[in-house]
């Protein structure tokens, strides 16, 4: 895959003026924050943009992504730019003291500089990241999926109010409420022959909002389906919301979400990924010692669900990122104005 990829849909024409982009922008934000949080019980909070290098609280997402990185001479440390807070939030909900049903989410902005760049893939990355905390009793598929539904009915609504106002906006196709969950194993077992990607292309395509359960772990292929880092998410009980992308002919990730880690799963994990050694790590190590609430928690992309509910081509067209002269030239022929 190339390092940057630019598409233009044929006919594309942006229907918002730059500025009334940015208007729009300010009402999906504003309204989805309040829907979700009150349809999941959250309550805002702080977040840190960077944490130790030493702390073992970064997410390793794939494994392979290089955290962007400083010292800090005041305070005789290295530090990392958050690639996620998937583990910070579980520390915060302690800190807290949160209880079962209630739970927290915040701003969290990121720098991935190893992500290659297209329509839906930008170096900087905005998400609302939610945790919350949960029973053992609630560590199941069912609950999985109820809260899903609960995340699927707050877009559902976001849009329902946002076409009220953008008139211009009744031309796409809305968002379907139906949800259709399957397992990575399912998907793979019906498209034996493609990738990972392109399964899912093909089976959004016809279920246009699906739930896709079970990312990290090996599938009977021996591959996983995509990579997730063994010490945050259960594998067994976690999964990415796939919308259908009309624009763009393809399947579109709004959110990675999940059950976490509890103390055995996190040390099986540890084990089948060869990272072991992390256990000693401070956060690794007060959860294994059940000092660490069990929780539900995940990210849904800022951008990518602007980019979404306003029909956008690229979503350069709803953050400010970097681009390179193949994205910059190609948006500036098309008449697409890029932030």
């Amino acid at each position: 895959m190339k390092m940057e990829d630019f598409y233009v849909p044929a006919g594309y024409k942006p229907s918002m003026s730059l500025y009334e982009t940015q208007k729009a922008i300010v009402m999906v934000k504003r309204v989805f924050q309040d829907t979700f949080s009150g349809a999941l019980h959250l309550r805002r909070v702080s977040a840190p943009l960077f944490v130790a290098a030493d702390s073992g609280v970064n997410d390793d997402l794939n494994g392979v992504e290089r955290a962007v990185s400083f010292d800090i001479p005041a305070v005789g440390k290295d530090a990392q730019v958050v690639h996620s807070l998937a583990k910070w939030k579980r520390v915060a909900l302690r800190n807290y003291g949160f209880l079962p049903g209630r739970g927290l989410y915040t701003d969290m902005n990121a720098i991935r500089r190893d992500e290659e760049l297209d329509n839906l893939h930008s170096v900087y990355v905005d998400q609302w990241d939610w945790e919350k905390v949960i029973t053992r009793e609630q560590r199941t598929i069912d609950f999985l999926k109820e809260t899903v539904t609960d995340i699927v009915g707050a877009i559902c609504d976001t849009e329902k109010t946002l076409r009220a106002i953008y008139p211009v906006l009744e031309v796409l196709p809305p968002m379907e409420r139906e949800i259709t969950f399957l397992t990575a194993q399912e998907l793979e077992d019906l498209y034996p022959g493609l990738t990972p990607k392109e399964r899912e292309n093909a089976f959004v395509k016809d279920h246009r909002t699906t739930f896709l359960i079970g990312i990290g772990g090996a599938l009977r292929s021996g591959q996983p389906h995509d990579g997730r880092a063994p010490d945050y998410d259960d594998w067994d009980l976690n999964g990415d919301l796939l919308v259908w992308n009309d624009l763009l002919d393809c399947a579109m990730e709004l959110s990675s979400m999940g059950i976490r880690v509890d103390e055995a799963s996190l040390a099986r994990q540890l084990t089948i990924s060869g990272q072991e050694q992390r256990a000693a790590l401070p956060f690794h190590k007060a959860l294994l010692e059940g000092r660490l609430p069990l929780t539900i928690g995940g990210g849904i992309g800022q951008s990518r669900l602007c980019m979404y509910l306003l029909g956008k081509a690229h979503i350069g067209e709803v953050q400010v990122s970097l681009w390179g002269p193949e994205t910059r030239h190609g948006a500036r022929d098309a008449g697409i104005p890029l932030l």
